[in-house]
């Protein structure tokens, strides 16, 4: 009691002791959720001043993954909701400022031509009823959140809407850029220079004096030239951030020990064995492989695959299949290694099959089932009801097939009379393969697949091949709990062993390869290693510094430890990095500058001889042609020399491979033409078809944008 009293004494500095401690909490939490420059954290970017708010976003996001499955990584339908945003807010800012607007009329048709295909929006004489379109609309609205069916899948009307924007954006778009193309068109002037650009030609002699005739180790090459160089070239020396890491894999794979613990398993099988039966206090014997009764059950029961009853063509059969078709009927092939298992075959029977059949069909489809049509209302029961009163027709009399086609919901084959024609290989319901495959010309039967009941008729088989029945107990290889545990126990060591040692010297003592990636901050895939959002999210943490290394925990591989090695900041590229291109660049202009005061002006022989060089000669050079002959592209030469006369000589010019003079000694005009319609004609298509892509660069490049994807939902 005593302690009650002073608990009920000191209730109030609880109560504050736990309010501060939550206002903490929540302050905390508060700073937690700003970005490196301020902004909330719900705040994906910041287009023209506009915000992507996370929420809405990371909607969009989800319902993209929906759509495009497992085949498209997060990141990847993140970047595409990103884009989409991005050239959303960019380009609406561009029809606001022009007026551009879709009116109701417009919104109408593009929805019927998007749209009017769609059985829903219908009537009886399979016209678009906007009035049916307008009531499911209706009916979308007032039962939100929840979707309504159409066509083969659900919609809402969130999802509705955001459809309806996306086709009023794109046709807002289109006007956009017709507006902007209708204003490209080239002129009569610019058809001129472009047909002189290759008509008229010049014959040149000159002297070339290549960089390579002085060392390069008569060359000093500072750090101040090359920072000098990349301030002149910044265009081509500016970069993203970047970080690179070095890092080396432990992988959990089996051990030849567990292989060979795996293929014992495996061949014991064969034997029987005695088991203790607790119910009849006896001992009972268990069948092996040898003398099973129900090969399936066997299988089934010891096996990581499933038992299958298909005959397998040679190339279904995996690096084994020379050693499984010699194998006789009754005999066993194995253990092997096949696509990641060791495997147990014993073959059941051989026979020959065909590779290519065609059959005739007739589609009885099920509520339900897939691609059926939003009316078929006949549970599984009465399809396969139907599907049997055909084929009890047909079983009388098949001249009658073409006439019942008319029941069949598979409008593709029904313009081919039902038939199909098709490969083993390809892509059909596996029942409906099956039938097709395993029966016999002229046999006709009635099959049950995801798309509902079919009757089959085989017409004809073709490509007949050897094929093997086969009952396989498979086991997948996989590393023992032991060889993990050694796995992990060597990379626990190696990570305290990198707290005081060299990475690559560590690694190199265990084994183990080294691997070098660099990457930038919105990237996603490490080579080897996939998709590594948390290697990229840690190399780029603030808190994270050149000599930093951390172990992460990879699907399929293991673990990898991974060491922070460079850290590059957006801006221009370092003096260091730079130099492997820059230096030549650098060189070969001080180069150029020392062969310039060597050269003396006079006859292009005398230059030539002084040098010990050789005058060359180069016929029929025009402006959309720079290659010199004998020399390479060189179109600062070239330009220089259409800018002289005939008999002109230039003073050194310095190109791509040396230091030039050049000698003018023929100027043929190019013939002026009557007409230059059909060049203005190729040069307007030329820029119109480029208009998309280069304006809306361009508009891109002028926004304000503030990108936090990687500090919010990357």
């Amino acid at each position: 009691m005593a302690v009650l009293n002073k608990i009920r004494q000191r209730s109030l500095v609880l109560i504050l002791v736990i309010a501060l401690a939550l206002f903490a909490f929540v302050i905390g939490d508060v700073f937690r959720n700003l970005d490196s420059t301020g902004g909330p954290q719900d705040i994906i970017a910041t287009v023209n001043g506009e915000d992507i708010k996370r929420e809405p976003f990371m909607l969009a996001v989800q319902n993209m993954q929906q759509r495009t499955g497992p085949n498209t990584s997060e990141t990847q339908v993140k970047n595409n909701i990103y884009n989409e945003e991005l050239r959303r807010i960019i380009m609406s800012s561009e029809f606001d400022k022009l007026g551009l607007t879709v009116e109701k009329d417009k919104m109408r048709e593009l929805l019927e031509t998007s749209f009017g295909n769609y059985p829903e929006f219908q009537n009886q004489d399979s016209i678009f009823d906007v009035n049916k379109m307008s009531a499911f609309i209706a009916n979308l609205k007032d039962i939100q959140p929840q979707g309504a069916p159409l066509s083969t899948f659900t919609i809402n009307y969130a999802q509705w809407t955001n459809n309806e924007q996306s086709l009023a954006n794109n046709a807002l778009t289109q006007q956009y850029y017709n507006l902007v193309k209708a204003g490209v068109n080239a002129t009569v002037t610019e058809a001129e220079d472009d047909y002189i650009a290759g008509a008229k030609t010049l014959d040149l002699k000159y002297v070339q004096v290549p960089y390579t005739t002085i060392a390069d180790s008569l060359v000093t090459v500072t750090k101040s030239d090359i920072n000098d160089y990349i301030e002149r070239n910044k265009d081509t020396y500016q970069v993203d951030a970047t970080r690179e890491i070095l890092f080396v894999e432990f992988k959990e794979e089996a051990s030849v020990e567990d292989e060979d613990a795996l293929k014992a398993e495996l061949l014991v099988l064969r034997s029987d064995k005695l088991e203790f039966n607790e119910s009849t206090k006896g001992t009972d014997t268990v069948f092996g492989f040898d003398n099973t009764k129900n090969i399936e059950a066997f299988v089934n029961s010891n096996s990581d695959i499933k038992y299958s009853a298909d005959y397998f063509r040679p190339a279904q059969l995996g690096t084994a299949k020379d050693s499984l078709s010699n194998t006789a009927i009754g005999e066993y092939y194995g253990p092997y290694k096949d696509a990641g298992y060791y495997k147990y075959s014993k073959i059941l029977d051989k026979a020959s099959k065909a590779d290519s059949v065609k059959v005739r069909h007739i589609l009885i489809p099920f509520a339900g089932a897939t691609s059926a049509a939003p009316d078929v209302m006949k549970t599984n029961e009465e399809a396969k009801a139907t599907a049997d009163s055909i084929y009890s027709v047909l079983r009388v009399n098949r001249s009658k097939f073409v006439d019942l086609l008319e029941l069949s919901s598979d409008k593709v084959s029904n313009e081919k009379e039902g038939v199909i024609e098709f490969a083993y290989n390809q892509g059909f319901a596996p029942p409906f393969k099956a039938y097709s495959f395993d029966n016999k010309k002229g046999d006709m039967g009635v099959v049950e697949t995801s798309f509902g009941y079919h009757i089959i008729e085989i017409l004809n088989q073709t490509a007949f091949n050897n094929t093997l029945q086969l009952a396989t107990v498979a086991r997948k290889i996989e590393p023992s709990e032991k060889t993990n545990d050694d796995v992990f126990n060597a990379k626990q060591k190696f990570e305290i062993a990198a707290e005081t040692g060299d990475f690559r010297e560590l690694a190199a003592e265990r084994n183990l390869t080294v691997k070098p990636v660099t990457f930038k901050e919105l990237d996603e895939n490490i080579p080897g290693l996939g998709s590594q959002r948390q290697v990229v999210r840690w190399a780029f943490d603030n808190e994270t510094e050149a000599g930093d290394y951390k172990s992460f925990t990879v699907a399929g591989v293991g673990f990898i430890v991974a060491q922070l090695v460079d850290v590059n900041e957006e801006g221009l590229m370092s003096v260091e990095d730079a130099a492997a291109s820059a230096s030549t660049a650098v060189r070969n202009e001080k180069k150029a500058e020392m062969i310039r005061k060597k050269i003396a002006t006079g006859a292009l022989a005398d230059i030539a001889a002084a040098q010990g060089q050789t005058v060359k000669n180069a016929t029929g050079v025009t402006m959309s042609n720079t290659t010199l002959s004998g020399a390479g592209a060189e179109p600062k030469i070239v330009g220089a020399a259409f800018g002289l006369g005939q008999g002109e000589v230039s003073k050194p010019i310095d190109g791509n491979r040396g230091v030039y003079v050049v000698e003018v000694t023929k100027v043929s005009e190019a013939t002026k033409l009557e007409n230059y319609a059909a060049i203005i004609a190729r040069l307007s298509n030329a820029r119109k078809n480029n208009v998309q892509t280069k304006v809306y660069s361009a508009l891109e490049a002028a926004a304000e944008i503030e990108d936090n994807r990687a500090k919010t939902v990357y």
